[in-house]
């Protein structure tokens, strides 16, 4: 399939276009930074553009089969909308260009996964520190659900730089309200590459554990 990845600079957005690329797929990398993504391969294509910039989205968005994201940032204790506003101005790209497959990645402890990150997370971590950044993840859930597309939205657990596992947990109620939850980014992307063309989680957002 021919897949645009945003926000491919990312630890979990190269682990997807590495094993994209590994299952056959064509990967166009969406990145502001080309100079950080050091995979190169002849099926891959790394696009230079802002997801804040609606006219760099256009040449990008073109022909291609399905979009996942891995758009994040590290402005935590500001309030902002970079993920809403950004993921707002791809859903547009998408529907300009008749791409209708998104998959996106958020985090358990959002919106009715609320509290489903562990005790941790839930009365520290969130409140104190990612308050405005799962706000804006939050709001980023809401415009997607309320799209055209034929959205999955998965929430992993607390992000590791482990190793892949093909066998691991999801469903839609997965997560603790005690304890907190982990998975490898590796093994989001097995998930979210396994499931592009998958029907069971389609317009439903799905958790992801070990």
């Amino acid at each position: 399939m021919k897949l645009l990845i945003i926000g491919g600079t990312g630890k979990t957005g190269r682990e997807l276009i590495k094993q994209g690329l590994e299952a056959g797929h064509t990967i166009t990398a969406l990145v502001r930074n080309p100079k950080k993504l050091k995979i190169t391969h002849k099926k891959l294509k790394v696009k230079k553009s802002d997801v804040l910039l609606p006219e760099s989205l256009d040449l990008p968005f073109q022909d291609q089969d399905a979009v996942i994201s891995a758009l994040g940032h590290k402005r935590f204790f500001i309030k902002t909308s970079i993920l809403s506003r950004g993921t707002q101005n791809c859903i547009d790209a998408m529907q300009k260009h008749h791409v209708t497959r998104f998959i996106c990645i958020t985090s358990l402890g959002i919106n009715e996964s609320r509290f489903k990150l562990g005790i941790y997370y839930t009365l520290f971590t969130i409140p104190l520190i990612l308050y405005f950044y799962f706000l804006d993840k939050s709001k980023q859930e809401k415009l997607i659900m309320k799209s055209h597309l034929e959205w999955t939205i998965v929430r992993p657990g607390q992000l590791t730089n482990g190793k892949k596992r093909t066998t691991y947990k999801h469903s839609t109620k997965v997560g603790h309200y005690i304890f907190t939850k982990m998975i490898s980014r590796a093994s989001v992307a097995h998930f979210i590459l396994q499931n592009i063309t998958s029907l069971t989680y389609k317009y439903k957002a799905v958790g992801i554990v070990n």
